[in-house]
């Protein structure tokens, strides 16, 4: 059974491709397969992050399908919108099971990406992959502004607590876990004490800005080079607060916004990178002129010209 239905907003094709609107398309193979996963009633802080796929695509009018920094024609990349995974109404845990059977079913694509949605899916998501590749191993690159290591024996399958559900699921390993973007007074002694006992690397805010986020991204993957494929993750709380309004947990001391892009056309460049997601960032709570999810959809775009980046380089 398919539980990816059609989207509730969807733009009609066009004969010219300029925006991004015209780009991506319903139907047919495609390198890049996006999906929504509009779930947020298992938010640890309330949110309506489940709105955010349906945000994130009628803002597409607005941006063009060429990157002028990079002088990089986004439309070289072929782009399938399959929808949204259909959320049961009230069964978080019977949600989460629908996304990890939907994305097992995506995870054969070129690429997979997920527009969450809090952070609990991304631990359906990869337990998906990890179903779909069994023999593989899976590497985390994870953008945030917390470890997301807390015990879901105390919180159920909260968004607080995705990495710790897949380390000890034994779907990844600690090791093969690195998040960039910790910084200040946002995790816990008892949740970083965990994180160095399972091997998770953590990259400050302070130690990516020193190195600078390029070469940060570059260490990361090296990092991972053992692993046969890596997904990113990447939550919109790890903006500073400041340009995050519409991300219910953003903090000050977060990423500036050309950071984060920065940092995600070099993971868009990288080859092993197969999956990736989009998460926690709530329309409801955006500003009158949606800047954050104007920022989302940026972002998006980087990574998306980092994977057109891979093709004219090979």
């Amino acid at each position: 059974m398919s539980y990816l239905k059609k989207p509730e907003w969807a733009w009609q094709p066009a004969d010219r491709v300029t925006h991004v609107h015209h780009w991506v398309k319903q139907e047919g193979e495609a390198d890049v397969v996006l999906f929504g996963a509009p779930l947020s009633r298992s938010s640890i802080s309330a949110s309506a992050a489940s709105e955010y796929p349906e945000a994130f695509r009628k803002m597409w009018k607005g941006f063009a399908a060429y990157n002028l920094d990079e002088r990089i024609d986004l439309t070289t990349v072929s782009v399938r919108d399959a929808g949204d995974v259909a959320m049961h109404t009230t069964n978080i845990k019977e949600s989460h099971r629908r996304i990890e059977e939907s994305v097992e079913g995506l995870a054969d694509s070129k690429l997979t990406c997920m527009i969450g949605g809090d952070h609990s899916t991304t631990a359906c998501a990869v337990r998906g992959v990890k179903k779909a590749f069994s023999g593989e191993r899976i590497g985390i690159l994870q953008l945030d502004t917390h470890l997301d290591v807390r015990d879901p024996k105390e919180l159920g399958p909260a968004n607080g607590t995705p990495i710790r559900q897949l380390i000890d699921g034994e779907t990844v390993r600690g090791e093969d876990v690195v998040n960039i973007g910790l910084h200040g007074y946002f995790n816990t002694k008892e949740l970083v004490e965990y994180a160095d006992q399972n091997g998770i690397r953590m990259v400050t805010m302070r130690e990516a800005r020193k190195a600078g986020l390029t070469e940060t991204i570059r260490t990361a993957v090296q990092s991972l080079e053992h692993v046969d494929r890596i997904y990113a993750t990447i939550d919109m709380d790890v903006l500073d607060i400041s340009v995050a309004p519409g991300v219910p947990a953003s903090t000050p001391g977060g990423m500036k916004s050309e950071e984060l892009f920065e940092a995600l056309l070099e993971i868009g460049k990288t080859e092993k990178v197969r999956h990736i997601d989009f998460v926690c960032l709530d329309p409801q709570k955006d500003d009158h002129v949606a800047a954050t999810v104007k920022t989302g959809v940026y972002a998006w775009l980087q990574f998306m010209t980092g994977v057109a980046m891979r093709s004219s380089t090979s």
